[in-house]
C-alpha cells in the first residue's frame, strides 16, 4: 500500500506537557542537583525488580561479568547469537530498572531522571536489530523481555511508550523474514502481556496535533494491521478493546485535507472487517453501514483528487461497505439506510464512484438470502434496471473485466431472486427484449470473448495433464483453476447461467440466443456443457455449504431446460 512506501521519520522534538523529554547527550553538562554516587548506576530495589521487569541482584552480577568480558572483545565483529540477545536483554532490563528507580526517588525533580530516560530511549531503539534476526525471537521471549517491552506502553512519558510501540511494529511487520513459529512465539508473548488493551489505551492520551503523537497513532494502526494477519487476533481487536468505536470516530473526523492517519484508519477498518465474520456483525451492530453511506454520499458526483490520501480513503470506505453487504444482516441494513438508491445515483452521475458502486450492488444482490431478494426488488423499484442495462449496452468502448463481472453478477442475481411472474421480474425480462434483443447480443459477444481467451489455456492444461498421474493432477488442480479464472471462466459461467434462464422463460429470447450462437457454429449444447462442468465441480467438493447446494439445484434445473 502507498502508506508503506514512505517511512515515517524518527521523532525529533518531544512534548513537555507535564512530561520529561528525551534530550541529546549534550544535556549531560547541565548541573542537576548533587551527583549520584558511582555505585548507584546499578542499584536495585529491595524486592529485586522495578517497573516493567527490572533486574535482580544476580542479574547485576552477570552484567558486571559481561562488561568485563566486552573489554576483551573490542574491535571484533559482532556476532548475533543467543549470547548477543542475552546481553541486549540484560542492558534493556537494566535501563528500565534504573529509570523506574530514579522516577520514584526524584518524582518531584524530573531533571534528575532525565538522563536515565534518554538511556532507556537508546536501549529501546537498540531492540530494532532483532527484526533482522527473527531466529532469536524465541530466545528473547524466554528471557522475559517481551513483557517488559509491552509494559513500557504504560510509561508515564508517552514518548517512551511511542518508542516501544514503534519497536513492536518493526518486530511484527510482515516484511520481517520470520518463520510462523517464531512470529507466533513473539506475538503470543505480547498478547499474554495484555498488548491489545495497552496498545489502544494509548490512543486516548496521544494528541495528533503533535508530530510525535501522530507518528504514535500511525504505529498503533500498523501494529493492528500486523496482528490482523491472524483471524483470531483480528476478532479480539474488535471485541475486547475500544478500537472499533475509535476507528469509526476517526474516519468521521472532519479535516480540510484527508490526512495519512485518517486514510490508514479506514484501511485498517477494511482489513479487520474482511478478516473476521464476527467483526462484520460487531460493526453492523454499531450502525456502521449508515456511517459509511453518510461518508460516501459526498462522492456521488464529486471525485477525490487522483494520487491523494483522499482517493485511497474513499477506496477503503467502499471496501468496507462491499464487505459488510455480503452478510444477510448487512443487506437489510443497506436497504434500511437507502444504500441501493445512493449506489444508483453514483451509477448515473459518478465517475470514480461508478465502478465502486457497481461492485457494492453486485455483492448486495448476491447470495440466496431473503436480504438478497429484497435488494433485488429494491433495485427494480428504484429504476435501477435502466442504469444497469445502460452500462451493458451503451458503452462505446469494450467493458473492462471487473465491470463485466459485476454487471453479469447483478443480472444473474436478479434472475435468481426475483419471484416468478412478479412485476419486477416481468420488467427485467422486458429489458432483454428491448431494441431487438440488444442485451442478448452483448451477452453472446461476452461469451465469445471468454471462450476465445480460455481455449489456449485449456489446451495448455490438457497437455500438462497428459503427462501427470492422478495424484499430481490433484496437486495442480488449484493452479489450473486459477489460470482458467484469470482467462475468464467466471464470466463464461455466469453468462451461460443468464442465457439459460432466458431460454427457460422466454421463447423469443430462446430463438434469438440460438440464432446468435449459430453465427459461430455454436449451440445451446455448448451452454449446457458449461453448466454441467460447473455443477460437476460443486458436486465433487467435499464440503458443500447450504448456499452452494441451492446453486447446484438451480444449475441442475437449468440443465434440464437446455
Amino acid at each position: 500500500a502507498a502508506y508503506k512506501a514512505t517511512k515515517l521519520s524518527t521523532r525529533h522534538d518531544v512534548k513537555t506537557n507535564g512530561q520529561v523529554t528525551i534530550e541529546d547527550e549534550e544535556q549531560d553538562d547541565i548541573a542537576a542537583g548533587p551527583e549520584l554516587p558511582l555505585d548507584q548506576e546499578d542499584a536495585v530495589d529491595e524486592e529485586g525488580r522495578f517497573f516493567g521487569g527490572g533486574i535482580t541482584t544476580n542479574t547485576a552480577d552477570v552484567l558486571d561479568f559481561i562488561d568485563e568480558r566486552d573489554k576483551d572483545d573490542v574491535g571484533k565483529p559482532e556476532k548475533f547469537d543467543a549470547a548477543w540477545v542475552r546481553k541486549l536483554a540484560l542492558n534493556f532490563e537494566r535501563r528500565i530498572s534504573k529509570n523506574s528507580e530514579l522516577r520514584v526517588k526524584f518524582e518531584e525533580d524530573p531533571q534528575k531522571f532525565m538522563s536515565s530516560e534518554a538511556d532507556l530511549d537508546t536501549e529501546i531503539k537498540a531492540l530494532s536489530l532483532l527484526s533482522d534476526h527473527p531466529d532469536l525471537y524465541e530466545e528473547f521471549v524466554k528471557l522475559g523481555c517481551v513483557r517488559s517491552l509491552v509494559s513500557l506502553l504504560s510509561h508515564e512519558n508517552t514518548d517512551i511508550a511511542i518508542d516501544a510501540i514503534e519497536i513492536i511494529n518493526e518486530l511484527t511487520d510482515e516484511d520481517v523474514e520470520a518463520e510462523q513459529q517464531q512470529w507466533d512465539s513473539l506475538v503470543n508473548a505480547m498478547l499474554d502481556a495484555d498488548l491489545l488493551n495497552l496498545l489502544f489505551e494509548n490512543i486516548s492520551r496521544l494528541d495528533e496535533s503533535l508530530e510525535s503523537d501522530r507518528a504514535g497513532i500511525y504505529h498503533i494502526l500498523s501494529v493492528a494491521e500486523n496482528l490482523s494477519s491472524r483471524p483470531g487476533i483480528a476478532s479480539s481487536i474488535f471485541q475486547n478493546t475500544s478500537f472499533l468505536p475509535w476507528l469509526l470516530k476517526r474516519i468521521e473526523t472532519k479535516e480540510p485535507t484527508i490526512t495519512q492517519n485518517k486514510q490508514y484508519a479506514a484501511e485498517i477498518l477494511a482489513i479487520l472487517l474482511q478478516s473476521s465474520p464476527s467483526n462484520q456483525s460487531h460493526f453492523i451492530g454499531m450502525n456502521g453501514i449508515d456511517n459509511l453511506l453518510v461518508l460516501l454520499s459526498p462522492y456521488r458526483k464529486r471525485d477525490p483528487s487522483k494520487g491523494t490520501e483522499e482517493e485511497e480513503y474513499v477506496e477503503n470506505l467502499f471496501d468496507c461497505l462491499t464487505c459488510v453487504v455480503d452478510t444477510s444482516t448487512g443487506k437489510h441494513q443497506f436497504l434500511k439506510y437507502e444504500g441501493p438508491e445512493l449506489c444508483l445515483i453514483m451509477l448515473r452521475e459518478g465517475k470514480m464512484s461508478k465502478s465502486r458502486a457497481l461492485r457494492v450492488l453486485d455483492h448486495a444482490l448476491g447470495g440466496g438470502s431473503d436480504g438478497a431478494a429484497a435488494c433485488c426488488e429494491r433495485l427494480v423499484e428504484a429504476a435501477g434496471l435502466k442504469a444497469t442495462f445502460a452500462i451493458l449496452t451503451k458503452t462505446k468502448q469494450k467493458l473492462d473485466r471487473e465491470t463485466t463481472e459485476h454487471i453479469l453478477g447483478i443480472l444473474a442475481s436478479l434472475l435468481r431472486s426475483l419471484p416468478a411472474d412478479s412485476a419486477p421480474r416481468i420488467r427485467l425480462l422486458a429489458k432483454f427484449v428491448e431494441r431487438d434483443y440488444q442485451a442478448l447480443s452483448q451477452l453472446v459477444g461476452i461469451r465469445r470473448d471468454c471462450v476465445f481467451r480460455l481455449r489456449p489455456v485449456d489446451e495448455e492444461i490438457a497437455s500438462d495433464r497428459a503427462s501427470l498421474d492422478a495424484t499430481q493432477q490433484e496437486d495442480r488442480g488449484d493452479e489450473w483453476l486459477s489460470r482458467r479464472l484469470d482467462a475468464g471462466l467466471y464470466s463464461l459461467q455466469t453468462t451461460d447461467v443468464i442465457l439459460s434462464w432466458l431460454v427457460a422463460e422466454d421463447e423469443g429470447a430462446a430463438g434469438k440466443i440460438k440464432a446468435l450462437l449459430a453465427e459461430r457454429d455454436e449451440s445451446l449444447a455448448d451452454v449446457k456443457a458449461t453448466l454441467k462442468e460447473q455443477l460437476s465441480g460443486m458436486e465433487s467438493s467435499a464440503e458443500t455449504a447450504d448456499a452452494d447446494a441451492v446453486v447446484a439445484d438451480m444449475l441442475g434445473t437449468l440443465v434440464g431446460f437446455l
